[in-house]
């Protein structure tokens, strides 16, 4: 992976803003600092901490949701009214999924999850550790009933993540396979995905649409709160 800093260097056109609210302890304390960090002896080099991978996942995503913003103001510059949404788009399995961003608090690094003794719900997996709070964690896999048997795209390289994700009662953590980034998508083609997905029979799926040459599922994030919420209790 790229360094963050490098990402900041390397003409994605970050604002300053962007860069200043997140933390470059590798350049102060790390490998291209002072070595001082305490973590350092246990990770060897900074690429391999957590805090070091979610520093550029929040900087990868900040690039994403700049460059469909950039192209939806191009669009409004040759006169066309153009009115979108921000979708998160992730995998699970061989399967690409979008969900609103307004339902979406935080995507993290991957945590071990540990398992509860006489759980009731089989989507729910157990419970993470998030910045020293357990939260419950969910399958997405098992509340969507997918085939949890696909291993995915072959070739290239992908980094499991976890979705924190804002429900009625608190947040929970469900993990997935892949995060391609936020994209802000024309209201119009979500009308014409809604619109076929009401012939479509997939659970939670508010309509599905064509995306970088794939098809992904749009899910219906109040559906979906409503049978985690239902997986909880």
């Amino acid at each position: 992976m790229s360094s963050p800093d490098a990402l900041d260097t390397a003409g994605l056109d970050l604002t300053l803003a962007d860069t200043q609210a997140i933390d470059d302890c590798w350049n102060r304390i790390g490998i291209h600092g002072d070595k001082s960090c305490p973590l350092l002896a246990d990770h060897i080099h900074c690429r391999n901490c957590s805090v070091y991978s979610a520093a550029a996942t929040r900087l990868l995503d900040r690039y994403a949701l700049q460059q469909d913003t950039h192209r939806s103001h191009a669009a409004v510059e040759l006169g066309e009214d153009v009115v979108t949404r921000s979708l998160l788009m992730f995998r699970l399995g061989e399967e690409w999924l979008g969900i609103a961003t307004r339902c979406l608090v935080e995507v993290a690094p991957l945590q071990p999850i540990h398992s509860l003794p006489h759980q009731r719900s089989r989507a729910l997996l157990g419970v993470a550790n998030v910045r020293g709070a357990l939260v419950a964690c969910l399958s997405l896999v098992e509340l969507l009933g997918l085939d949890a048997t696909g291993n995915g795209p072959s070739g290239g390289r992908s980094m499991p993540r976890m979705l924190i994700i804002a429900a009625q009662d608190g947040p929970v953590v469900v993990p997935v396979d892949e995060v391609d980034g936020i994209h802000a998508i024309d209201e119009r083609t979500l009308k014409a995905a809604s619109a076929s997905g009401t012939q479509a029979s997939a659970r939670y799926t508010q309509g599905v649409l064509q995306w970088k040459g794939r098809s992904l599922r749009w899910l219906d994030e109040a559906q979906l709160l409503s049978a985690v919420t239902r997986s909880l209790t």
